[in-house]
């Protein structure tokens, strides 16, 4: 019986970030964003690609509106390296 709503509540990683995707676009559902939040709260991977995805849609809003800021990342070792790519 757990099992069943165990598998009924956990999203793979895969099907995680499409919601994480979908969610940049448009409202995920109740059940969607309460299988999403379960899941990267016990996901580290997913977490930081929700954070990374946030921050790549940010960033792009601001550059398409030619703002010249970046986001605030709290994560400065991801700054950093995202910067030093950007750069070249």
């Amino acid at each position: 019986m757990i099992k069943k709503i165990m598998n009924l509540m956990m999203l793979s990683c895969k099907k995680a970030t499409e919601l994480i995707e979908k969610k940049n676009v448009v409202k995920l559902s109740t059940t969607e964003r309460m299988k999403l939040n379960v899941h990267t709260k016990m996901c580290k991977s997913c977490k930081a690609f929700k954070q990374e995805s946030v921050f790549f849609d940010e960033a792009f809003n601001r550059i398409t509106n030619n703002e010249k800021s970046i986001p605030f990342i709290e994560n400065l070792e991801l700054k950093d390296r995202i910067l030093a790519k950007i750069k070249g």
